[in-house]
């Protein structure tokens, strides 16, 4: 819909992935990335890891190295190759910074619910807020004022806080969306699905 308008998406050497969208050893039915298995970027090209850095100290993974290949670009002739995974993604050097703020449920719910005379303060879920610095988020978004919405890609919608400033975005979840792999992932360990 042109109505909705456009946005340039840079594109460059060294990108920035969410972290659960690799694993090292991937379990079934994960069609995200791995070492030497293929996946789209969202918008752009395929690629494919082909080695990946660790943290010497702490064994976690720091950096994957990936190869592109430039006649995948998405609208291109062979954009129509098939691979399972899409990944959404941003340029690290265009990148902006955020904060990312999570809301849960304010009450935890408890078998039989809450008696009249239980001080409903002990029902607060500690954890309904969970605050995320140090995202990162298309420069497009840098000029976003209060109230204005946007879907973040596979983590729900989202919208401007009040308190972001020209210096430090933040964002609101509004809607979360369903966690497709999280419910494979817990079926695949046998616990109830329900």
């Amino acid at each position: 819909d042109p109505r909705m308008g456009t946005r340039n998406v840079p594109f460059s050497r060294v990108l920035y992935i969410e972290r659960e969208d690799f694993r090292e050893d991937p379990p079934k039915q994960f069609f995200r990335l791995a070492p030497g298995r293929e996946v789209r970027l969202r918008y752009a090209y395929i690629i494919q890891c082909t080695r990946v850095v660790k943290d010497e100290r702490t064994g976690e993974v720091v950096e994957l190295r990936c190869t592109y290949d430039p006649a995948t670009r998405s609208g291109s002739a062979q954009a129509g190759r098939k691979v399972k995974g899409t990944l959404h993604w941003v340029s690290a050097g265009q990148a902006v910074e955020a904060e990312v703020r999570l809301y849960d449920s304010l009450l935890q719910t408890t078998a039989g619910g809450p008696t009249e005379t239980q001080d409903f303060t002990a029902q607060l879920n500690p954890h309904s807020l969970e605050r995320l610095t140090g995202c990162r988020v298309e420069p497009s978004l840098a000029g976003s004022s209060p109230g204005h919405r946007f879907q973040f890609e596979r983590q729900g919608y989202f919208c401007v806080d009040p308190d972001s400033t020209k210096d430090r975005l933040v964002f609101n979840r509004t809607v979360s969306l369903k966690d497709t792999w999280a419910k494979i992932e817990k079926s695949q360990r046998g616990e109830d699905s329900g």
